[in-house]
């Protein structure tokens, strides 16, 4: 790293271990947080996950909604959400004037329509005994800071039966060195993939959101231009277990990524919308297998009508003393 970055890096990381409950609680003042679960077919796990950030909610007062958004599940994850204390939102149900797509990008972007938190904390649905300071580290530099507008999440990540940490593939082989090749100022960034983050609603409203894979390193990258290096932070959140994907579905989410990078560097959308794999057929025979990509992106929600609404609905129901959301906000609200 060249000694800007490496000042940014000693500056602007630090551990979850740094941002002790009362710290935080001293800090929240009146700033709403509102902790988002994106969820595909997830469960066995976000029950779980849902239940240790009510515990923080409820426990410490730190988190003011639990919010879960169901993107498209076929098995039992909406039920298994609510039981354990979230709201939940499908995707379909949400500004439904704007239609729907699949992605996790989608139900991201649609969160900001459904929540009321001035500081929103994204956390992946698949996690394997999730411990509170996947979102305490994530609050402490934005609450304590206001220059910071988004919190990168980094960890250790335990590649199942390798012995070792050697989760986030992706990360080191893609991701990395196209950010080193575009982006060297986001050469710091320990983990630019990571499912765990949080930002500030004036942020998060004002940037597209892609709507695949690539809608992490897209909201990094985009950051970077409308705010600048300060105002991103990473919090070392210790160790992060989840399900692993196998290598198939890391190059297609490898495709995702690098399209997003070069479409950020260079401009346009003109590239491949799709991969070409290679599997064995029925006769023990190579046959390609083309996938489509996901190029979709949403535009930043400030733009759109049916949300500048909600958050005039938003801003008179906090005055009122009351700010909470049990159902899917439509243009009618």
């Amino acid at each position: 790293m060249d000694l800007p970055v490496q000042a940014w890096f000693d500056r602007s990381t630090s551990r979850a271990r740094d941002w002790p409950l009362e710290r935080l609680r001293a800090d929240k003042r009146a700033t709403r947080v509102s902790v988002v679960l994106p969820a595909l077919d997830e469960e066995a796990t976000v029950g779980g996950v849902v239940r240790m950030v009510r515990r923080l909610a409820d426990e410490t007062g730190l988190v003011d909604e639990v919010v879960v958004m169901d993107s498209g599940s076929t098995d039992g994850t909406a039920g298994a959400a609510r039981r354990a204390g979230a709201v939940v939102h499908h995707r379909d149900d949400v500004l439904p004037e704007q239609g729907s797509r699949p992605g996790k990008g989608e139900v991201l972007w649609k969160s900001l329509a459904v929540t009321d938190g001035d500081v929103l904390v994204f956390v992946d649905a698949d996690l394997v005994d999730p411990q509170p300071q996947l979102v305490t580290g994530l609050l402490g530099p934005l609450l304590a800071d206001p220059a910071v507008e988004l919190v990168k999440g980094c960890y250790d990540r335990p590649l199942q039966g390798s012995g070792g940490t050697s989760g986030g593939r992706v990360t080191e082989l893609v991701a990395r060195p196209l950010l080193g090749l575009w982006f060297p100022e986001l050469a710091g960034v320990v983990q630019p993939l990571a499912g765990e983050y949080a930002g500030r609603r004036r942020l998060l409203e004002a940037l597209p959101f892609r709507s695949g894979y690539g809608v992490e390193i897209a909201l990094l990258i985009d950051t970077l231009r409308l705010r600048g290096l300060p105002a991103i932070a990473q919090v070392d959140l210790g160790r992060r277990r989840h399900g692993h994907q196998d290598t198939a579905a890391l190059g297609r989410m490898a495709a995702q990524i690098t399209r997003v990078v070069h479409e950020r560097a260079l401009g346009g959308g003109d590239g491949p919308a799709s991969i070409t794999q290679f599997a064995r057929d029925g006769y023990g025979r190579y046959a390609p297998v083309t996938h489509a990509l996901d190029v979709s992106e949403r535009p930043p929600m400030l733009s759109v009508e049916g949300y500048a609404r909600h958050a005039r609905h938003a801003r008179h129901a906090r005055h009122d003393g009351y700010a909470r959301h049990d159902g899917p906000v439509a243009e009618a609200s």
